[in-house]
């Protein structure tokens, strides 16, 4: 049975004392969900106080991204490794704003999943297509490149320790969401991808969770899907209620 996960990811929110609040009130609000993995992504700068508010419950923390470098003269960086000593067992990498305003690449996201995996984080992989993709009907073709593009050199072993996030980038922020139907096709495609490079057994116990305007009006209907393991959760995530009402929506 594949872990249910709904990971929130704070992008560039909250001041510092917002920040802390908010994990305060998750902590409280998602002691009543069982079953589910919670996992709370907020800035770097929230890594190690979220650390000490989080270590005694059963909610995870994530970072939103992390170096390709492991130490060195890289000004504004943070390494997997200054993560893992702050107390973060998981990395968000490859997030379609991360490839939008940055230009990061599928090789450079595999040298930062390397990196992740080499300190002991749990890299959460991103992948999705742009809107004028989807209208072209190359979606699929833009998900085989970037999942192979991000996997090349990774063992089985290091590949059975990622959670996969599909995000089809013309949901992200805009309000719309794909469609129950097209989530599943897409999730099912990916699975189907892992299968080819790694087998059965190994896609069949990774976790592929959505990302794309998931709230908890659609989160039921989304989750209810095969391949649907859980959700990446942007905006919702910023709201205590809508966050935990997203993870019991299993």
């Amino acid at each position: 049975m594949r872990e249910k996960i709904v990971a929130g990811n704070w992008k560039m929110n909250k001041n510092f004392p917002e920040g802390i609040d908010l994990i305060k009130e998750i902590i409280v609000k998602g002691a009543s969900v069982n079953n589910v993995k919670i996992i709370v992504s907020p800035p770097y700068l929230f890594q190690h106080e979220a650390f000490n508010l989080l270590k005694n419950t059963t909610i995870g923390l994530a970072a939103q991204n992390c170096s390709e470098q492991e130490n060195g003269a890289y000004t504004g960086e943070v390494s997997a490794q200054m993560l893992k000593s702050a107390g973060t067992q998981y990395v968000i990498l490859g997030h379609s704003e991360r490839r939008t305003y940055y230009q990061e690449t599928d090789q450079l996201i595999s040298l930062k999943i390397q990196q992740a995996l080499k300190y002991d984080l749990k890299p959460i992989v991103c992948c999705g297509e742009l809107l004028e993709e989807r209208e072209k009907n190359e979606h699929f073709n833009v998900i085989k490149k970037q999942l192979h593009g991000m996997f090349q050199g990774l063992t089985t072993t290091q590949i059975c320790k990622l959670i996969v996030a599909y995000e089809p980038v013309w949901a992200i922020g805009t309000g719309k969401t794909a469609s129950p139907e097209q989530a599943q096709e897409i999730h099912q495609y990916i699975r189907e991808i892992i299968s080819n490079l790694y087998g059965n057994e190994v896609s069949g116990n990774i976790p592929i969770l959505y990302g794309g305007s998931c709230k908890p009006s659609n989160a039921k209907e989304l989750f209810e899907k095969p391949d649907i393991d859980g959700g990446l959760i942007g905006g919702a995530s910023l709201v205590a209620d809508d966050f935990i009402a997203i993870a019991k929506s299993f």
